[in-house]
């Protein structure tokens, strides 16, 4: 096991992996920006350095500073949590070029899952279904056109090296669809400076469902079950539980294992997601593989019993996994709710400030993950997620009722916050059926007023 780690983000993750680092007596570094100079977290590590302004460019997406750091703290490993550089290949090459561990996937599997066309060739190879459309890069117009009319609209433009719902068009028709091409590629362009896009088949009223998988470097990889992750506005997730309401286990079973097959196809080694989406006939398709830690792994952890974060250094440290396929249980059921400084009644307009009163929920299956406190500043440089609220109970029943009396606790003023949406999800009757898709939010919720 690492005597000393540098995480190389900020807010909750950053809180998490320290925690995390404290239960196995690893010593922690972590970085910060001139903006985050005050969060309480900086204190609970080992050691704290400041890499730059706010301006992301200039602190946690700067490679050489995050190097520097990593060579004055003397770490023997770098954990990037998730966004910034979490699924950047060439800041892990340049870590292990310099003696530096990176925890995360060796560079060639994390360059082969992170290219959208490349991961849909392993998945063909790994025999796991894929969703109808161009075999590889989009170059033109007429190349759109000509696969869109042969696999017949709606269909999805995708950014290549893409996540985070950036890049991706829908398109009916094609007008729509050379719109949509233009603006994918410009929008891929400015957020991943890569421009490359490719065309899928529109799969309506689908379900987007997650198996979260870790692999050792000894050739051992294991699925921790699924994630459904369908409540969604613009391509971001806003609810996810497990296990998935409404899949057939046999649906599940050939679902989890599939994901395995792709991962062992890739070579990957540490902690991923393999993401699916799930149509109306419970058939499922790849959509991608997120090569890092994810948002809302606690909802795996809380239904397996075991602590992502840990395994993951295990991993990088060089060990193998430490349990069998076997010994991964699904018990009782976890939602979790992403809670965001954003104005659902201003059409989830940022909110940022001075958060004066803080009152965190609690009691009897209730987890909160959160750097946030009555105090604390949010800066407007970095994404909007205050927290993430977690409940766990027997039945899913139980979960919803649990969640709906802790949103009904989490008091936090005077920003804004999306808590009332939730709280009006988890009276929604669609979510109660668990009966919703990744168009639910947007097509009934926010259509009808909902907020």
């Amino acid at each position: 096991m690492f005597s000393k780690i540098l995480i190389a983000n900020r807010g909750e993750i950053a809180l998490r992996i320290i925690r995390a680092c404290r239960e196995l007596g690893v010593q922690t570094a972590v970085v910060f920006s001139e903006a985050d100079r005050n969060a309480a977290y900086l204190a609970l590590a080992d050691q704290a350095i400041c890499i730059g302004q706010g301006p992301p460019a200039d602190s946690y997406l700067n490679i050489p500073r995050i190097i520097s750091a990593a060579e004055v703290a003397d770490v023997q490993a770098i954990h990037p949590g998730y966004g910034f550089l979490a699924e950047n290949a060439h800041f892990a090459e340049i870590c292990r070029s310099c003696k530096i561990e990176f925890i995360g996937p060796p560079v060639k599997a994390m360059m082969a899952v992170g290219d959208k066309v490349e991961c849909k060739r392993l998945a063909r190879k790994a025999k796991v279904p894929t969703v109808p459309g161009s075999d590889g890069a989009v170059e033109d117009e007429k190349q759109a056109l000509a696969i869109a009319n042969e696999i017949g609209y709606p269909v999805i433009i995708k950014a290549a090296a893409g996540g985070g719902g950036r890049g991706m068009r829908v398109a009916h028709n094609d007008v729509s669809l050379r719109a949509g091409i233009k603006q994918a590629q410009a929008e891929a362009e400015n957020a991943f400076k890569d421009s490359t896009v490719y065309i899928e088949k529109y799969i309506e009223f689908g379900r987007h469902v997650e198996v979260q998988i870790l692999a050792d470097h000894h050739g051992n990889a294991i699925h921790l079950w699924e994630r459904d992750c369908s409540l969604q506005r613009r391509h971001q997730k806003l609810v996810e539980e497990s296990p998935s309401p409404l899949l057939k286990p046999e649906v599940r079973q050939a679902l989890c294992a599939a994901a395995v097959r792709l991962v062992k196809t890739a070579g990957y080694a540490n902690a991923g997601t393999v993401e699916f989406l799930v149509d109306e006939r419970q058939r499922f398709y790849l959509l991608e593989v997120n090569a890092r830690i994810q948002v809302e792994h606690p909802v795996t952890e809380m239904v397996t019993g075991l602590d992502l974060i840990k395994l993951q250094l295990r991993i990088a440290s060089g060990e193998a996994l430490p349990l069998k396929q076997a010994d991964v249980q699904q018990r009782g059921h976890a939602i979790e709710c992403r809670i965001n400084a954003e104005d659902p009644a201003r059409n989830f307009a940022p909110s940022p400030g001075l958060i004066v009163e803080f009152r965190a929920p609690g009691g009897p299956g209730v987890r909160l993950d959160s750097h946030a406190y009555g105090g604390y500043r949010i800066p407007p440089n970095y994404d909007s997620m205050i927290g993430k609220l977690i409940v766990h109970r027997p039945t899913r029943a139980e979960a919803i009722a649990t969640m709906k009396r802790a949103l009904a606790e989490f008091h936090i003023a005077p920003i804004k916050t999306t808590v009332p949406f939730h709280q009006h999800i988890m009276e929604n009757p669609n979510f109660l059926s668990g009966e919703v898709d990744t168009g639910f939010v947007e097509r009934a919720l926010l259509t009808s007023g909902g907020r």
